[in-house]
């Protein structure tokens, strides 16, 4: 569903990503931004079509600091810059797919989705949406990002998302039924399919599909282990049906995407020994 995006001014006169903040929000708006400074955990940045950097806050810099061992992390830093430049591909694969739906005209809102590329398994809300010039053109996409709380009914009220995210997340590798989840939301059966699909936009089981073959695409880059063990670590029978969901997943096989990550070229950041999981 596409949603209502803010007005900007057309920046396509001027094509230095450091150039164009002003030009892009307008003065008042640049002043405005500087509030987000402010918010300890919540990581908002601005981007152009070609999905550079133009803007972040404090808490992104923050999180880029403590994920890149960068003492003292500073705009000019990551002005300019890339997903590819800052995180590992394959994620960035992930966020300028997001992109290219914003700069559609589409919103990306309260979307719960697993961050472990800083180390830290928890679960990030992420909202995005696209900014407009004044001729209606989109011009560039904004966006923040924040954990999600164990008290959280912002997102989805009635369900008690911190228990069963965190059974997800210890078990994604175990059979796992609806009736088990519906347990830890506190709800019956039918009202937590409900409840969920609203939420996520996909059932319950195909999340955890999902989830797990997130898991998998992690072992794959980050491990030596085999692809036999990668898709019985991660919940696949075997590795004919791992082979055919990763496939299906992300159009190549586990083999030709743990070829292709693992070409320097292909991530911008030392590889860590082991998936942060």
């Amino acid at each position: 569903m596409t949603s209502k995006s803010a007005t900007v001014q057309d920046p396509a006169s001027d094509s230095r990503p450091r150039g164009t903040l002003v030009r892009l929000i307008g003065t008042q708006g640049n002043q405005l931004i500087r509030l987000f400074d402010c918010i300890e955990t919540v990581q908002v940045w601005i981007k152009n079509r070609q999905g550079q950097y133009l803007w972040v806050n404090r808490a992104f810099l923050m999180h880029y600091s403590a994920y890149k061992a960068v003492p003292r992390a500073t705009l000019d830093l990551v002005l300019g810059k890339t997903d590819y430049d800052l995180c590992a591909a394959y994620l960035a694969d992930q966020y300028r797919a997001d992109d290219e739906h914003v700069l559609a005209g589409h919103c990306v809102i309260d979307r719960i989705e697993l961050g472990a590329d800083d180390g830290l398994t928890a679960w990030n809300v992420t909202n995005k949406i696209p900014l407009r010039a004044a001729n209606g053109s989109i011009v560039a996409s904004a966006g923040l990002t924040r954990r999600l709380e164990q008290g959280d009914t912002a997102v989805a009220p009635g369900i008690n998302f911190g228990r069963m995210l965190d059974f997800l997340r210890d078990h994604f590798h175990e059979t796992i039924t609806n009736d088990q989840l519906a347990q830890q939301a506190g709800l019956s059966v039918r009202a937590f399919e409900r409840k969920f699909h609203g939420t996520f936009h996909l059932s319950p089981q195909a999340y955890l599909r999902k989830l797990r073959l997130r898991k998998a695409s992690q072992a794959l880059v980050f491990t030596q282990q085999s692809i036999v063990e990668v898709a019985l670590t991660c919940g696949f029978a075997d590795q004919s049906h791992f082979t055919r969901e990763f496939h299906r997943y992300s159009g190549c096989t586990p083999r030709d995407y743990r070829e292709w990550y693992a070409h320097p070229a292909a991530a911008s950041i030392a590889k860590p020994a082991a998936p942060s999981l």
